[in-house]
């Protein structure tokens, strides 16, 4: 249990012991300033602790962002500071610094007027201080001060501004106008009978398995069913992160779930369109892993970019776009032509129940690859005029490469390739493989491509268009998988490529979030067992080469079953032990709903 010092001198007819409660916290006085500190010093090290003046005035939600946030080590507010696990030692070296220099040590029993607020100024590292909007937290110097503090507490409605915060700051036009009005209302129904956001995201894959489901039944009433039980999803979906934010329940393990089950949903849905097209005598399993790796390709151009942003605000691109930003409208139709989740997920559900599946993937297609070329292009025009990505940002994008052990063994300094040695050898592999199909030619490409991918990370990925380096490793093995399982001609070859892309796409969006979550990338030996990008290419290339088309179809099945099962149970591992462990909580908005 959490514990909170109340410091200072006792006031009457004050809530703030009550409210402290009611968050959860065990509430203790200190008479002095050496009290204080022997209070600090006996609450365990893996508990949060609070100190928090007497005098304080403001909201209970106010306190609750202030003192209650998982995410942060260190937070603070008016009157109050707060530090969970990794930040006791910072708030204990402030608390020591602050009783030292006022000489209020040991043995000393004044009591302590404003001590929280001098130890937040005290501390020697950074901490988190929410924004409370019209929220009220203050530390009163007078009566007549905190009468008016009180009353204007009361001319607040707090509810209505933890409802309203709930809600995300930048959200999509359909989420924002369509679904957040309600959705944020299911999320505060939740938190009074008190569930949680992980359940919430749960029911929300359950929903979109049963779409996927009703799908697959290939008739039109399964159609009509699907679509409307996608959007009832999207509603779960947009409702467990508006639980998070309305009740500050932020985790690790949960911030994973709700990501990871963003994908699975979509690659769910989409196998059940392609199944029960298959029902009726069509087949789009092509057309169905196409939209994945277009879709995949376009959130590491988003992820990639993001990581080596580094000056890339200036510019003609980046003074544009803010001048944009000013013509309101302008706003909204840019966040709907880029197609976030919201927009993308009401188009296929709308398709799905009033058109054909073929229907259905041709538009998702057409509109993902305009909002690819746009964002795309706009990037790198920013990029263009920004600076070189400092050394943390080349981390993570040679992570995000996701070299094997055949880069690792041609590795050389000297080789310095960047984003063009790349899409050199994203055009040599996917370009022959649609001209030779399953050949040797294509074997010799794909040994050009491993040889390509490991100049291109020969050097730290710091130029201004590298970020472009895991994009294209993704469109050249995914692409190629793509097109030989379609020159295959057998039935079950391009549901095989399917079931290979979601399981390698899962590692690559895996490695996304332990960047995004300060985890670091999957360990090298899980990146070396499943080969990397460039030797997982290598080998569909050799076994299409080598295989008839049937036998291609198995080694596809086993290939795609074998990193499944290797890439979920490192994963799953990595992140029930770090919710365990108590790794700081994070909570990464990501696409925009």
């Amino acid at each position: 249990m959490p514990t909170a010092i109340v410091t200072g001198p006792p006031v009457p007819g004050s809530s703030l012991e009550g409210d402290l409660r009611a968050l959860g916290f065990d509430v203790r006085s200190a008479a002095g300033a050496a009290e204080a500190e022997t209070l600090l010093a006996e609450v365990p090290g893996e508990e949060r602790v609070a100190l928090v003046d007497t005098r304080f005035v403001g909201h209970v939600h106010a306190l609750r962002l202030g003192l209650t946030d998982p995410r942060f080590p260190l937070s603070a507010i008016p009157g109050a500071v707060t530090a969970q696990r990794s930040g006791r030692q910072a708030l204990t070296r402030a608390m020591a610094r602050e009783n030292s220099a006022t000489g209020q040590g040991a043995g000393n029993g004044t009591l302590v007027e404003g001590l929280p607020d001098r130890v937040t100024a005290a501390l020697d590292t950074g901490v988190h201080r929410p924004g409370l909007g019209s929220l009220v937290a203050v530390v009163p110097a007078d009566p007549q001060a905190r009468n008016e503090a009180r009353q204007a507490v009361a001319a607040v409605d707090e509810e209505a501004v933890r409802l309203k915060s709930a809600v995300k700051a930048r959200d999509g036009f359909f989420t924002t106008f369509c679904v957040s009005p309600y959705s944020r209302h299911l999320a505060r129904w939740c938190a009074r009978r008190g569930l949680i956001p992980n359940q919430v995201t749960t029911a929300s894959l359950l929903t979109a398995l049963v779409a996927a489901g009703c799908a697959a039944t290939g008739t039109r009433a399964g159609f009509v069913a699907a679509g409307v039980l996608l959007l009832g999803s999207f509603v779960l979906d947009c409702a467990d992160g508006q639980l998070a934010r309305y009740s500050l329940q932020y985790s690790t393990l949960g911030a994973w779930l709700d990501a990871t089950f963003d994908r699975a949903k979509e690659y769910a849905f989409y196998a059940g369109l392609a199944l029960g097209a298959a029902r009726t005598g069509d087949d789009v399993w092509a057309l169905a892993l196409g939209a994945i790796i277009l879709q995949s390709c376009r959130h590491v151009v988003d992820f990639s970019f993001a990581e080596a942003r580094t000056g890339a605000a200036e510019g003609p691109a980046a003074a544009l776009s803010g001048r944009l930003d000013r013509v309101g409208w302008t706003v909204w139709v840019r966040r709907m032509i880029v197609l976030p989740i919201g927009e993308r997920w009401a188009l296929i559900a709308v398709l799905t129940a009033a058109t054909t599946p073929r229907v259905t993937f041709w538009v998702l297609l057409a509109g993902c690859a305009f909002a690819a070329a746009y964002t795309t292009a706009g990037r790198v025009l920013r990029s263009l005029r920004g600076g070189r990505a400092g050394e943390k940002a080349a981390r993570a994008l040679a992570d995000l490469a996701d070299g094997g052990p055949l880069s690792e063994l041609l590795h050389r300094p000297w080789a310095r390739g960047g984003a063009a040695a790349a899409a050199l050898g994203a055009v040599l592999v996917t370009g022959s493989a649609l001209v030779w199909g399953a050949g040797w030619q294509t074997v010799l490409a794909a040994v050009a491509y491993v040889i390509c991918s490991a100049a291109a990370v020969g050097r730290p990925l710091t130029g201004r268009l590298d970020w472009l380096v895991p994009p294209l490793f993704r469109a050249a093995e995914y692409g190629t998988v793509l097109v030989l399982a379609a020159d295959a001609e057998v039935n079950g070859a391009l549901p095989a490529a399917y079931g290979l892309v979601s399981a390698v796409a899962y590692h690559h969006y895996d490695t996304v979030y332990r960047i995004r979550g300060d985890a670091g990338a999957p360990p090298r030996p899980l990146v070396r067992a499943i080969g990397g990008h460039e030797g997982r290419t290598l080998a569909v290339a050799v076994l299409a080469a080598v295989l008839t088309a049937s036998g291609f179809t198995v080694a596809l099945t086993a290939l795609a079953v074998a990193v499944a099962l290797v890439v979920l149970a490192e994963s799953i591992r990595f992140w029930v032990a770090a919710h365990r462990g108590g790794a700081p909580a994070v909570h990464d908005e990501g696409e925009p709903a």
